[in-house]
């Protein structure tokens, strides 16, 4: 029950404590609003009022317009004409190309990796599976998708090419928004063993790896159907307390 997604690389709403305490508050909106968008806590096509969000966040308009903009350009979200932001909706056609991208770009990393990987490595990629198993048989979907996207961001940076972990960055959100809209009624987004099985291919070698991963992505694309209806909840309660660094607030 988990969703490949993945953090930008200059932000972190899995942030520590500590770090958390240096944010400001734009980047404070900014990550509350994409970990939302990617753990289903914000769903497709819904709107993002300023005003509320202000409210919300106890900050002025100018800052939640300083985060909207950013979140835009990471196509997290997109900016309507004279009527604020909304979610994105991706389309049928939008799945298509995502998936056709990420096979191409994550098969090729798995190919790369197979058979390579440090012990260092198969240990954090073991980690990461294990916890994202854990946080699924608790109930705890928010963090599984947390931690699905945290394995695939690992891979990524694994394979050492910055351009790669780029490309793969700006597919997660339209993957998970595609998720959040088009996954079947009742089943789960992501098979939770999917992970394990392909650290074991990454064992094997380059062949096995590319294999595996592409079954993997292949399985995921097949898991979409029809848009489904959900039940708004609260996006952004998790994230109102958290601390933040000083930032003029111009009204």
């Amino acid at each position: 029950m988990s969703v490949d997604t993945a953090l930008p690389p200059d932000a972190n709403p899995a942030a520590s404590d500590a770090e958390a305490g240096a944010l400001t508050a734009t980047d404070r909106v900014y990550q509350a609003v994409y970990r939302a968008v990617m753990e289903h806590r914000l769903e497709p096509g819904q709107r993002l009022i300023e005003e509320a969000m202000a409210g919300e966040f106890g900050v002025s308009r100018t800052v939640v317009r300083q985060a909207l903009q950013r979140l835009a350009q990471d196509q997290v979200v997109e900016l309507l004409h004279n009527r604020g932001a909304r979610v994105p909706l991706p389309s049928e056609e939008d799945a298509r190309h995502v998936f056709d991208a990420r096979r191409m770009v994550e098969c090729e990393v798995a190919r790369r990796l197979g058979g390579r990987l440090t012990p260092a490595q198969v240990d954090e990629l073991e980690r990461l599976a294990q916890e994202e198993v854990d946080a699924d048989q608790r109930g705890d979907r928010p963090e599984a998708i947390r931690l699905s996207g945290e394995f695939h961001n690992a891979l990524a940076r694994m394979h050492g090419n910055p351009v790669y972990m780029r490309l793969l960055t700006g597919l997660m959100p339209t993957t998970s928004l595609l998720m959040a809209h088009f996954k079947r009624h009742g089943g789960q987004v992501c098979v939770a063993h999917r992970h394990v099985d392909i650290i074991g291919a990454l064992r094997q070698g380059s062949g096995a790896a590319s294999a595996e991963m592409r079954k993997h992505l292949v399985e995921l694309e097949r898991s979409l159907s029809g848009p489904r209806k959900r039940r708004r909840r609260d996006a952004f309660d998790a994230y109102r307390d958290a601390p933040e660094a000083d930032e003029p607030d111009t009204p």
